[in-house]
């Protein structure tokens, strides 16, 4: 899957057709090979995913859209809350989407740790292969992993690679068992000793049993013996009886399986999710559910909350996390983080006392000392104090926050907590009080922004910045607040950064400077999942502007 590009196409005819003389046959002849020597970090054995202490993993978690949406790594600690033991990442190689760098993929392992998830890590511009137009195949995704080989060094105990997503569609997939052995065989080579993924073809859903029938012969290519299989369950896993038989037949070849991505809906066909969860429950096997937030392209019903909100869980959310067979009724923690989700009882120690800096007549920009913690800090919460009661005003990872929605010419009291991964939240910071500009006032500046173009989904808009003043604006850091959920997900003329409805754009070298009585324009692509409204206030280098 990803967040605008759902294709799983699929000749149902065929496909059932095919599953119902599989249903008649004798359970494959499969045979795990011989066993190997165990690696470091995660290992199969008998057809089960161990961590290196021997203890039984399984998967309970969800598929976050972290290349498309790198500003939202606090997403990483709302899912660990929800009860999740495992995040599957997104990431791109740089073939279809700007790529994440080794820099960013070990700020994703480090997040992860932090959290106590066990980081399954995929490149995704794999998706579709053969059928869709700029994918690239498990050969060059196997490069990219030995590019960044350097974050994953050592991380064999926390990390899981899954070479390529949907490495075919539904051309050429017979393809995909060479391909996929020699993809492994590259890795290997290269001294991966991780424990590797590999998805099905036919965009995930293997309808024509390519990855069953030859599941056997790739797990024994793997000269590491450590290779676990994942399937994709949507419209072609519509009945009991499909993804019984499917999951079923790996369990009885003692060859490891999961089901890396399903939802309860999708445009080929209604999944059966109950039944996923289920027999994944039955045959103690893995499951990750897509995906967190973000989905756009008609299949926003995928959300498990909306716009990134934690507090905000959609029908398939509150499915997955909280109902029969879900993530919270089943979720063991790794062993390797030492203790189970409700051992950690130590809270951190309370943040530094906050500061304040870029104070508008709606806003505020907060600074503080980081907290410390046994295990590590993955969030601090932002309070507005007034006499005895307290007001969320913001939550972050980092240690600031902008503050927006304020009122002009009035005093506001904030102080910030910090919490750690099992939930555990620290006395409160001390205060600081902040007074607000005047409003009626604006500095010399005016911004005009409009819509240049819409579709579903999705909407290009353009920024102009006008210098009202007498002195040139050498660099500036324009603010705003969009009042529905849009994000934007491209921008030239400036470098954006958004948290929630935040913006925060940094000017590019060549719109740095503003002569006076003088103008510059950025434009940016958006996504958006229902109306687009406009901001209607902004602020230049800290102060207030007109509005055009």
């Amino acid at each position: 899957m990803r967040s605008t590009e759902h294709r799983h196409d699929v000749p149902r005819t065929a496909a059932l057709l095919t599953t119902l003389l599989g249903l008649l046959l004798p359970l494959l002849a499969l045979t795990s090979p011989a066993a190997h020597a165990a690696p470091t970090g995660f290992r199969v054995e008998n057809g089960r995913l161990l961590e290196a202490s021997g203890n039984d993993f399984v998967m309970r978690g969800v598929n976050h859209a972290h290349t498309w949406y790198a500003d939202r790594i606090s997403s990483l600690a709302h899912i660990k809350a929800k009860g999740a033991n495992t995040v599957r990442v997104v990431l791109s190689s740089g073939d279809r989407w700007t790529r994440n760098d080794a820099s960013d993929v070990a700020n994703v392992v480090a997040q992860c740790k932090q959290n106590r998830l066990i980081c399954v890590l995929e490149v995704h511009d794999t998706t579709g292969y053969g059928e869709q137009s700029g994918a690239v195949t498990l050969s060059r995704a196997a490069d990219y992993w030995i590019g960044v080989q350097s974050a994953l060094a050592g991380q064999e105990d926390y990390v899981i690679v899954n070479i390529g997503n949907e490495p075919h569609g539904n051309t050429g997939y017979a393809n995909w068992t060479a391909d996929t052995k020699a993809a492994i065989q590259k890795l290997r080579d290269a001294g991966f000793d991780h424990t590797l993924m590999v998805d099905a073809p036919n965009w995930g859903q293997d309808w024509a049993f390519t990855m069953r029938d030859n599941a056997a012969s790739v797990f024994a290519a793997d000269p590491d013996a450590n290779t676990v299989f994942s399937i994709h369950m949507y419209g072609v896993f519509d009945t009991a009886a499909e993804i019984s038989d499917y999951l079923g037949r790996f369990v009885t070849a003692e060859l490891p399986i999961v089901v890396g991505e399903f939802g309860h809906d999708h445009s080929d066909g209604n999944p059966d999710e109950d039944t996923i969860l289920a027999v994944t429950r039955q045959l103690g096997l893995g499951y990750l559910g897509w995906s967190w937030s973000g989905n756009g392209g008609g299949v926003e019903y995928l959300d498990m909350v909306t716009n990134f909100d934690p507090d905000q869980l959609t029908s398939w959310g509150e499915r997955l996390f909280n109902g029969a067979d879900g993530i919270a009724a089943t979720s063991e923690e790794a062993a390797v983080f030492g203790s189970g989700p409700g051992d950690d009882t130590t809270a951190p120690t309370a943040p530094g006392t906050p500061s304040a800096s870029a104070v508008t007549a709606s806003s505020v920009t907060l600074s503080w000392g980081a907290a410390t913690d046994a295990v590590g800090v993955t969030g601090y919460d932002v309070v507005r104090v007034s006499g005895g009661t307290e007001s969320a005003a913001v939550t972050t990872t980092g240690t600031s926050a902008t503050v927006t929605g304020l009122s002009p010419d009035t005093s506001y009291t904030f102080a910030v907590y910090a919490r750690d991964a099992a939930g555990n939240r620290s006395q409160r910071s001390a205060t600081v009080t902040v007074s607000t500009s005047a409003g009626g006032t604006t500095g010399a500046c005016e911004v005009g922004y409009r819509v240049t173009g819409e579709w579903p989904g999705g909407f290009q808009g353009e920024v102009t910045i006008r210098n009202t003043g007498s002195a040139v604006v050498n660099g500036w850091t324009l603010r705003w607040t969009f009042p529905a959920d849009q994000r934007i997900t491209h921008m030239w003329g400036g470098t954006p950064a958004q948290s929630g409805s935040e913006v925060t754009v940094t000017s590019a070298a060549y719109t740095a400077s503003i002569p006076a009585s003088g103008s510059v324009t950025i434009g940016f692509t958006g996504a958006r999942s229902g109306a687009n409204p406009s901001p209607t206030a902004f602020g230049l280098n800290g102060a207030d502007c007109s509005v055009a």
